[in-house]
């Protein structure tokens, strides 16, 4: 909100607080330590101060709790995931409310995370989804909505699974599978690729397993013409956990930042300055809203995107490996299914006498997840072989 007189003041408050309850001057970020809050907006503010606009950093949720607020009251400003802005633009109705102001400050990366080295690409997860617990973040939070997308455009596979639950925080979703014995149970967050954060310390540590979020489907999804996914290399352990390191190719999403359109706004001044606001941000040098220090200083030098020639090699064998996989697992669930209708025929009695059927479609759906994952790794190293005479 722009420095004015105390009458003008007060007039644009009365009718903001007439909206919503949450104070307007604000750049509504995440959680208090999260990047968001601590490393990006700190940035903005002092950048709007210079051009007399007055707002604060205030914590929330998460992006949807940020889309919210905007939605509530168009002057505040927002981060938030594309993939959630996008997922909850169409739910509100279009973009008539939004504007969007800045997509090219960074991006943030999607990671399952599973204590089974058996799943090696997002195709194994989706096509078995069905017999999946995934374990996610609360259910307002950004990587919620962003396993909601995913299902949304992966309706056959992702679509499928049924048997989600949430925990109390991200970090919880992510104890529950680590200290799991159970290799069925999943998790999915989204956040900067910093190799030093505990999440992928506690990862290594405790024997978890990481799986990208990548396939022709999730890069191909757009929103007004802009590309919601880009594919990068990101590195997951540092190599002061692990010999060399360990980096993965997955799907990152850009972080957005965005007001309310000024046409929601009366006219006059308050819409002009809303307009005045929208064009100081998008004048702003994008190294000026890049923090400079700690993970971020080596961020913007070290996450690549892969050459269009590299990245289709790296998808066709992941999904040549899928398509190879498909039917084993289908006998799998096949014989499962077999041995449960017939263990439900038998009385109580001989339901002893089916237990060896059913371990033998238990092992068989084991040995062709495996089989299926060891096909996987060999069409990635064949990829990376090539990607590598590129």
């Amino acid at each position: 909100m722009r420095h004015s007189t105390l009458g003008a003041a007060l007039a644009v408050l009365t009718s903001i607080f007439a909206l919503t309850p949450v104070q307007a001057a604000q750049i509504n970020t995440g959680g208090e330590n999260g990047a968001y809050h601590s490393k990006f907006c700190p940035l903005l503010k002092e950048i709007l101060a210079k051009a007399q606009f007055d707002y604060s950093c205030t914590t929330s949720l998460g992006s949807r709790e940020n889309i919210k607020r905007v939605t509530g009251s168009p002057t505040q400003l927002a981060f938030s995931q594309l993939d959630v802005f996008a997922l909850e633009n169409v739910m509100l109705g279009g973009q008539d409310l939004f504007s969007t102001i800045r997509t090219d400050i960074a991006r943030e990366c999607l990671f399952l995370v599973t204590k089974s080295k058996n799943f090696t690409n997002f195709g194994q997860v989706s096509s078995v989804a069905q017999a999946l617990h995934f374990v996610l973040p609360p259910k307002l939070s950004g990587n919620t909505a962003t396993f909601e997308f995913l299902q949304q455009i992966d309706p056959k596979g992702l679509g499928l699974a049924s048997n989600v639950t949430h925990a109390a925080s991200t970090d919880d979703a992510l104890d529950a599978v680590l200290n799991s014995d159970d290799e069925t149970v999943m998790t999915i967050f989204v956040q900067f690729p910093d190799p030093d954060n505990a999440r992928f310390k506690k990862i290594v540590e405790k024997g978890g397993h990481i799986v990208p979020v990548i396939d022709r489907n999730i890069l191909r999804q757009e929103v007004s013409g802009q590309k919601i996914y880009f594919a990068e290399e990101t590195e997951v352990a540092s190599s002061g956990w692990v010999e060399k390191g360990v980096k993965l190719v997955t799907a990152c999403t850009p972080m957005v930042l965005f007001t309310g359109a000024p046409e929601r706004l009366e006219q006059g001044k308050e819409r002009q300055d809303q307009k005045d606001l929208i064009k100081t941000i998008r004048a702003t040098p994008v190294d000026d809203l890049r923090p400079k220090t700690g993970f971020f200083a080596k961020l913007w030098k070290s996450t690549k995107s892969l050459s269009s020639e590299g990245l289709e090699k790296m998808l066709d064998a992941s999904e040549q490996a899928r398509e190879q996989a498909g039917p084993m697992m289908d006998k799998a669930k096949e014989m499962g299914t077999q041995a449960l209708d017939k263990a439900g025929e038998m009385t109580e009695q001989a339901k002893e006498a089916a237990q060896p059927m059913m371990d033998k479609a238990k092992d068989m759906g084991a040995k062709a997840l495996e089989k299926a994952g060891e096909m996987t790794d060999k069409a990635a190293e064949s990829a990376k072989e090539m990607m590598k005479k590129n």
